[in-house]
């Protein structure tokens, strides 16, 4: 299988047929200045001649055939994934393009004017030069849709907000996810117990918080303008300074957006936008080109130990992207000062850049209890992986239906902590069986004590486990006076604290405390006839009577000890009006199953 990728940029176009599974691009071109008499097409992977100037759908009129043509012997397209910069809310996923998903694309321009266009370009001259093949978009705000909402919303009057979309979003999502997925393999680690930082260092530049595989935070926003100093954009600016610089300059709004997307960053520092030539000038004593490092690593950094606070601590620190991979001086200046945080950074090993042929560099020094990388990114088998992902999941999906369990608030115990709490010698006494093997209710019951207010009578699970965990609902957090991640179970690592009351004594837990991730327990013969695996994650619909909802970022849990059961919590269960005896199927936007590779 080959998949061909199509990256349309405002005024570029980069195309490669890419072996999904290897990565390998077999063959393919990148134009240039695409819309100017200045076009430039350069072919790779095959001694092609073909030129071709003017608009997207020109130059790809002419580049599509001649790629066809060319493919080597044995090649065979299966589908085409595109590169889509803004999905808005819409698009958390890879998506299957149609006339409905392309009008959705389309309406996102306000989000996005230059790229969505350039994008869409992409699409309609696919459809008109290669019909027969499915097309499959990748957006690059799909990543962060799981973002929580504390990290997503603005503090604006929120009717504005929903009426226009106006929210936090991210980009890069791609890339991110990529070089996390890589950083777990190079530790040798499952993605979903690590706590990964990602600094995609590039003309545009973002950082993203990667929670157990998670997009917890991310530096870009409503558009890719906000967060860190970058080429030519601006970063995050006080909205005052705006307000005050159009009333002195009288500048209209075109010329604010020009102004801050295309003049400033570090093209407005120092007049260039290279990091590499701004170092060669910081070195030769430049103070404009000093103060623009100055500023990028400041807000670079400051992100970075933000983040950290965010997750609680750090595992991984990744750098990527052109700067990211290849810049030395700035990994170091940015890694300064943060051993307080575990990062320690050898200074022989940083002189290394990742490529494709060296994919994974390690930085860290001997004694750094966060491992610093440098991972060179591949969007291009990203987004092949992905697409030849989805499309092979587009048969219609027969594999039955899913009971759907309400999980209430309760506790898990240690042996120690049961000893604490209700006497020295005491054993959990079982109530009732539970669905999944070998656990049950105890006749065993606890006080939560929260800051604000109690959760009386909470009731504790068997048997006892190696750390407790106490798990609620949004509601309970909110009458506790808490905050909890939202995490699967056993995911305790850095959570919240809070104190448990028994008849025989108190615990105050320093971690512990979640708010528990909807999942689906499943065995391995399970997985098989639904095509999922461990760690993937669903959609799943559940039809009751009038609240049809479907719950999205489903988590997949897999083990022979398991029985089928979809768990939700009991604010969840509200919302869908859940009776006795609910079922719930894997469903996709285009009516298979969605799945999100982690």
């Amino acid at each position: 299988m080959a998949i061909l990728v199509i990256n349309c940029g405002s005024s570029s176009i980069k195309a490669a047929v890419v072996d999904p599974t290897t990565g390998s691009a077999l063959m393919g071109f990148e134009a240039e200045r695409v819309g100017t008499d200045a076009t430039r097409l350069n072919w790779s992977g095959a001694e092609v001649g073909v030129a071709a100037s003017g608009d997207h759908a020109a130059v790809l009129a002419v580049a599509l055939p001649v790629l066809v043509e060319h493919l080597p012997t044995g090649v065979t397209l299966e589908g085409v994934g595109h590169r889509v910069v803004h999905g808005g809310e819409r698009f958390t996923q890879p998506t299957v393009i149609d006339a409905e998903v392309e009008a959705g694309i389309e309406a996102l321009i306000p989000l996005a004017p230059l790229h969505n266009p350039a994008n869409l370009a992409g699409i309609r001259a696919v459809r008109e030069q290669l019909p027969h093949l499915p097309q499959v978009a990748i957006f690059d705000t799909a990543f962060h849709g799981h973002l929580p909402r504390r990290a997503r919303t603005y503090a604006i009057p929120q009717a504005l907000a929903q009426k226009h979309g106006l929210r936090r979003y991210g980009f890069h999502g791609t890339s991110h996810a990529y070089v996390a997925r890589k950083a777990a393999a190079w530790l040798q680690a499952d993605l979903s117990t690590l706590r990964v930082i990602s600094c995609h260092l590039g003309s545009g530049a973002s950082v993203c918080a990667i929670e157990y595989g998670v997009s917890v935070e991310t530096s870009m926003g409503l558009t890719p303008l906000e967060g860190l100093v970058m080429g030519t954009r601006a970063g995050d600016v006080d909205a005052g300074l705006l307000i005050a610089l159009a009333r002195a300059e009288n500048l209209s709004l075109d010329q604010l957006d020009t102004l801050l997307n295309q003049q400033s960053g570090l093209t407005g520092l120092a007049g260039q936008r290279d990091m590499r030539d701004l170092e060669a000038r910081a070195a030769a004593g430049d103070t404009d080109a000093q103060l623009a490092i100055h500023v990028f690593v400041h807000r670079l950094r400051k992100y970075i130990g933000a983040y950290a606070a965010v997750m609680g601590g750090l595992d991984a620190l990744v750098f990527t992207a052109g700067m990211g991979e290849n810049s030395a001086s700035l990994r170091a200046q940015v890694t300064q000062r943060m051993q307080w945080l575990g990062v320690h950074l050898d200074e022989e090993k940083n002189q290394g850049r990742a490529s494709e042929a060296t994919p994974v560099v390690d930085l860290s020094a001997p004694n750094s209890r966060v491992r610093i990388l440098a991972i060179h990114t591949d969007e291009q088998h990203a987004i092949a992986s992905e697409t030849a992902a989805h499309l092979a999941k587009l048969a219609p999906q027969d594999a039955g239906r899913i009971p759907v369990a309400v999980s209430a608030r309760h506790i898990h115990l240690t042996q120690e902590a049961v000893e604490i709490l209700f006497g020295p010698g005491h054993q959990l006494t079982p109530r009732n069986p539970l669905s999944q093997p070998g656990q049950y209710a105890c006749e065993e019951t606890l006080t939560v004590v929260g800051p604000r207010k109690n959760l009386e009578r909470v009731r504790v699970l068997g048997p006892t486990r190696p750390a407790c965990q106490v798990e609620v609902s949004r509601t309970d957090e909110f009458w506790l006076g808490v905050d909890a991640p939202v995490r699967l179970s056993g995911q305790t690592k850095d959570s919240a604290p809070i104190t448990l009351q028994g008849p025989a004594g108190t615990l105050a837990l320093s971690e512990g405390l979640i708010c528990a991730r909807r999942h689906i327990h499943m065995t391995p013969a399970d997985a098989a006839r639904f095509g999922v695996a461990h760690g993937d994650e669903v959609d799943v619909l559940l039809d009751t009577d009038g609240r049809d909802l479907i719950f999205r970022d489903v988590s997949i849990r897999v083990s022979k000890d398991f029985q089928l059961e979809m768990h939700i919590d009991t604010d969840e269960a509200n919302a869908a009006d859940l009776k006795p005896g609910a079922e719930g199927m894997l469903v996709g936007t285009d009516g298979s199953v969605r799945l999100v590779r982690r």
